[in-house]
């Protein structure tokens, strides 16, 4: 078991609605958010007790859209436990500006949410020419920029990779791949396909291992396909915390357990060492 865990996805909801105002990317609230809303103080709580030592903070576009204010808030409480990886409209004119503004008050990364709970089909604005100017800003920040997306986006991711090489690029939940027919996996091979760029990261969440339990898929047999492929120092771990069901304890004690086969090295790197590399924020 690694000593030290560190968390790169769980999310932070406020119930003081008048501070922290709902406006949801889309216009539809994430039921998650709705039924199980967490303080960053809860969430502080939640890892002294389930043994992780610092997390950086997902900012929760579906029910804050592109208002960083409260993830930003936590880190300020916290900036020995806590950073955080925020939300800008990457086609907006100001959209650097903003960028600017985010990291300023904390932000040491980007998520761009083209696809989710709330947005089924794939967004077709990932690769759009609007969003060249933030995605320099990002480089130039050395900002990692994480990535919900599908498998049907890749095509738009390509033009990123190529345009963008120096960015690291974080896919969000491996791209939520159909993993039921079990191996070898060839609702993954364009995932694996990614593994050839150095500058792809993997974020490993607790959505996609309860998907690699499905049908006839083990996370044993889906994981060790792409460890080999990208390696361990390219993938670090996600608790998806509070979206995902369960106290963090749980999760944590879970997911450790569906990557117990793994040497220790390797998770060494995916449950500490990958994320203080995208986020020395952490270190």
């Amino acid at each position: 078991m690694p000593t030290r865990i560190v968390d790169i996805h769980p999310h932070v909801i406020s119930t003081d609605e008048k501070t922290y105002p709902r406006d949801p990317l889309g216009g539809r609230q994430s039921a998650w958010s709705q039924e199980r809303p967490t303080s960053y103080a809860q969430l502080l709580a939640a890892m002294d007790e389930a043994g992780v030592a610092k997390a950086a903070i997902v900012h929760s576009s579906t029910c804050y859209g592109f208002d960083n204010a409260y993830c930003m808030d936590a880190v300020a409480a916290h900036p020995d436990r806590f950073t955080g990886v925020g939300s800008v409209d990457m086609l907006a004119a100001d959209a650097v500006d903003r960028i600017r503004y985010w990291a300023a008050r904390g932000m040491t990364g980007l998520r761009l949410f083209t696809a989710g709970s709330t947005m089924q089909g794939q967004g077709d604005w990932l690769a759009d020419p609007r969003s060249f100017a933030g995605w320099e800003c990002a480089a130039g920040l050395n900002l990692p920029v994480c990535v919900q997306m599908r498998i049907e986006g890749i095509q738009q991711l390509n033009v990123l990779i190529e345009r963008f090489p120096t960015v690291r690029i974080v896919i969000d939940h491996l791209m939520n791949p159909n993993l039921e027919e079990g191996p070898p996996y060839a609702g993954a091979e364009p995932l694996f396909g990614l593994a050839k760029h150095d500058n792809i990261y993997l974020k490993l969440s607790s959505v996609i291992i309860r998907q690699a339990r499905a049908g006839k898929a083990t996370p044993e047999s889906f994981f060790s396909r792409v460890v080999d492929r990208f390696g361990a120092r390219r993938i670090a771990w996600g608790s998806n915390f509070p979206a995902s069901p369960g106290s963090l304890k749980e999760i944590v004690k879970d997911n450790l357990q569906a990557l117990e086969w793994l040497p220790e090295e390797d998770k060494a790197w995916i449950f500490n060492r990958t994320a203080l590399q995208l986020y020395p924020a952490l270190a």
